[in-house]
């Protein structure tokens, strides 16, 4: 009975320390992130913080909440604004909302008219996204830390900080993935 008692310690400290690992690598990778951004630091957690204002302003209306399916991506303090809304009326509400939030510079409404896209869209976007995310990766013309893709019923839509050529270079790859029916640039290009 000691020993199984014994084992039973051992077990559950093997579990915590492959927690912890996972943890210190999550938290490694990260940083890296971080210190590769292009941003600094801190436009990065202004970013992070817009994100959640413009999120916060559109939580404060009724018809937003229920009738709309929104998404805000930041980066640099420029706003992407994606998803559906079942009138131009709604988008217009959106997007002065988020027009409230001092910090952006500038918004790109790319909210569609229509109705919210289902779970299967959805999980359909999250699965292209991927694709789109491993193809970047791959290639060598592109920074990949310094892209954000964003999919909304199968249009790609892609952010950061580029020069020209790793701009055209990652519209080019998304653009040759089966499934996107779009790509939108949004970046900031750099010299």
């Amino acid at each position: 009975m000691k020993n199984l008692g014994l084992l039973g310690s051992l077990l559950a400290l093997i579990l915590t320390l492959q927690g912890c690992v996972v943890a210190v690598g999550a938290a490694g990778a990260m940083a890296a992130k971080v210190a590769n951004d292009r941003r600094t630091v801190g436009t990065q957690l202004d970013d992070q913080n817009a994100d959640a204002a413009v999120s916060y302003q559109w939580s404060k209306s009724d018809a937003l909440k229920e009738q709309a399916n929104l998404q805000v991506d930041l980066y640099n303090g420029v706003a992407l604004l994606t998803g559906q809304a079942p009138s131009q009326s709604l988008i217009d509400e959106a997007v002065r909302r988020a027009q409230e939030v001092s910090y952006i510079k500038k918004i790109h409404n790319q909210i569609r008219i229509g109705d919210p896209i289902g779970a299967g869209t959805q999980a359909n976007d999250i699965w292209l996204a991927s694709k789109v995310r491993t193809k970047i990766v791959a290639d060598e013309r592109v920074p990949a830390l310094q892209i954000k893709v964003v999919v909304q019923d199968s249009e790609v839509f892609l952010m950061g900080r580029l020069t020209n050529l790793e701009a055209t270079a990652a519209v080019d790859i998304a653009r040759n993935i089966t499934g996107v029916a779009r790509v939108v640039r949004a970046f900031e290009i750099v010299q």
